[in-house]
């Protein structure tokens, strides 16, 4: 009995684990869940309301700060990725956007700070993105989602390949860190905290039933 309830317990510590990334990196076939798919992944959000910084001016990496972007909107994307490679960006706005990357961290007091790249007007349209960025394994990127000037702001998609996988890595761009457990991750915790209560009420009565 000691150990159901056990396994029980742990199946429900490891549903508490569980990440949960609200759609965010999916498929577009997927349903709403989403799933991560191999060498591609989407990530969106709103920069409407949000934080604001003195972005870099274009450059691999920005040599300067704007001085017409002084009070941008962004939203920053964490993430990973697992291959080392070139890979493509494409931040897709119904307005003038600019997309920048950071390694390691990102701080909008100081927007040249470990920045690596920083575009807009992509392919000659009004989207941030870069093609063929180099970016390693096992390093921390943070993919600054933003406007050309500071009336630029509003939803995005940022698209995202290469030759691995391209990972949230908690917090930014609408994903919580640790993140919300999913309906079904909820499902899991309901059953296993109600299996734990009905043992524990088996044990009860067994024991009631020896010492009568």
């Amino acid at each position: 009995m000691k150990k159901l309830i056990m396994s029980i317990a742990l199946a429900a510590t490891a549903a508490m684990a569980l990440p949960a990334h609200a759609g965010l990196v999916r498929d577009e076939n997927a349903p709403p869940g989403g799933v991560i798919f191999t060498g591609s992944s989407i990530f969106s959000g709103d920069t409407t309301g949000g934080l604001t910084y003195n972005r870099p001016i274009a450059g691999t990496p920005p040599t300067a700060l704007s001085g017409v972007g002084t009070a941008v909107r962004y939203v920053v994307t964490p993430f990973r990725v697992t291959i080392s490679g070139n890979y493509n960006f494409l931040n897709t706005t119904n307005y003038d956007s600019y997309l920048g990357i950071h390694a390691g961290s990102f701080d909008p007091t100081n927007g040249l700070l470990n920045a690596i790249a920083y575009n807009d007007d992509f392919n000659g349209t009004l989207d941030g993105g870069f093609a063929n960025l180099a970016l390693l394994a096992g390093v921390s990127y943070f993919a600054v989602s933003s406007g050309f000037d500071n009336t630029d702001f509003g939803a995005f998609r940022l698209d995202v390949n290469g030759p691995g996988n391209i990972l949230p890595n908690g917090g930014g761009g609408g994903v919580p860190p640790g993140g919300v457990p999913e309906p079904a991750t909820w499902a899991m915790l309901i059953f296993g905290f109600a299996g734990i209560g009905a043992a524990l009420r088996r044990r009860r009565s067994a024991d009631v039933a020896v010492t009568a």
